[in-house]
């Protein structure tokens, strides 16, 4: 018997300022912003399925996503758009084949939205 699961637990993001993109996070998507930073440099944020880890130990611009190693879901593709782009958010790409675009967090991590 294969003593590993095909599902993914976690994915950790490489972040500069744990305070910082912990508050942008949790505002981008409506997540309650907690004060729990573990070991000074992981927050753990409160996500449905696979979690997301925010780690500042782990940053470098080496580091930073050069391409999505995930995509956060969304059932409208084109009210997630608007409202990114309301936020002020950089998006990379425009809505690409009907269902999904391309943006940067504030530390660079380039990062999807897929409908």
């Amino acid at each position: 018997m294969n003593p590993i699961k095909n599902e993914i637990g976690t994915v950790f993001i490489p972040v500069k300022d744990i305070k910082k993109s912990k508050a942008w996070y949790c505002d981008l998507l409506n997540l309650p912003e907690t004060d729990n930073i573990v070991a000074g440099h992981l927050y753990v944020m409160p996500m449905k399925g696979t979690g997301v880890v925010l780690d500042s130990k782990i940053y470098s611009e080496e580091s930073v996503y050069k391409w999505p190693a995930f995509h956060f879901d969304t059932n409208d593709i084109e009210a997630a758009y608007s409202y990114m782009k309301e936020k002020g958010v950089v998006l990379t790409t425009a809505i690409e084949n009907g269902h999904w675009f391309n943006f940067k967090d504030p530390d660079g991590n380039l990062l999807m939205i897929c409908q």
